[in-house]
């Protein structure tokens, strides 16, 4: 049972997500809080729950919404506890209603983030706000190197750490700086988060691994220009969003089977959203 259980990746990934909330709550504040975790919990299984019911699915895929939800505590900030109710709605219902070939191709969490962002004035995302702390980066680099091995997708995130740490040790040599800044810059649990949790999201990145390839490395280069050149700081987000309409391209120049959460997905029907 134990090993049936951790072949799903969703389930490893739930329990480091909550222990990354815990590691907020008990010791390394972060921004994150219970109330808002409610929040965007409830809402994103609420929203999950009606659009399986509106379109037919047999059952409610509840690790999906939950995933989505604590990655929306953990990087998304809002003034009132609505923010995330609303982005938790946007990420969920994004899932079903944005899909091409029956892949979506949003990142659930990035999209909501995105989204709350750039339309109200009540959502932020700082870069900083995980802190610089080393041992914290290194807990969460191997909490989800953990996760990303059980969904065999650490291609994408090894792509885009390798294309981000060289984008900023070529803006240091350019601009004569000190190795300790990028090497500061690298520190950096938000980067983590999204390297590991967001671009390596199985079912919304390119099936090949040349495409992953391709899309990791614009992802990597969009959010530099963004950031150094329009002082923006969710860059990450708006490169990642900006850019995912290119996957289905992506998948037709470079087709490869599309990933399935379960090797045994075949028995138990179609794959939930």
């Amino acid at each position: 049972m134990a090993l049936r259980w951790a072949r799903d990746a969703r389930h490893i990934q739930l329990l480091v997500l909550t222990l990354l909330l815990a590691v907020n709550l008990i010791a390394v504040d972060f921004g994150a809080n219970l109330a808002a975790a409610a929040v965007a919990a409830s809402t994103a299984l609420m929203t999950q729950a009606i659009c399986s019911r509106l379109v037919g699915l047999p059952r409610v895929e509840w690790r999906s919404a939950l995933i989505a939800a604590l990655s929306l505590t953990l990087l998304l900030r809002g003034d009132a506890l609505w923010v995330y109710a609303l982005a938790a709605m946007v990420a969920i219902s994004a899932k079903f209603l944005v899909r091409v070939r029956g892949k979506h191709i949003f990142n659930p969490s990035a999209l909501g983030i995105a989204v709350l962002i750039f339309a109200t004035d009540h959502a932020w995302v700082s870069p900083g706000q995980w802190g610089n702390s080393l041992w914290f980066a290194t807990l969460l680099a191997l909490l989800a190197s953990w996760v990303l091995y059980a969904s065999r997708r650490t291609d994408i995130t090894l792509f885009y750490l390798i294309a981000h740490c060289g984008l900023l040790l070529a803006r240091a040599w350019w601009l004569g700086d000190p190795i300790a800044i990028p090497l500061n810059q690298l520190q950096n649990g938000s980067l983590l988060l999204f390297a590991f949790f967001m671009i390596s999201d199985p079912r919304t990145i390119p099936d090949a691994r040349l495409g992953r390839l391709i899309f990791a490395i614009l992802v990597a280069l969009a959010a530099h220009w963004i950031a150094f050149h329009w002082q923006f700081r969710p860059a990450l987000y708006a490169a990642l969003i900006g850019l995912s309409p290119l996957i289905p391209l992506l998948d037709r120049v470079f087709p490869a089977d599309r990933f399935e959460w379960r090797r045994f997905a075949k028995k138990e029907g179609p794959q939930p959203c």
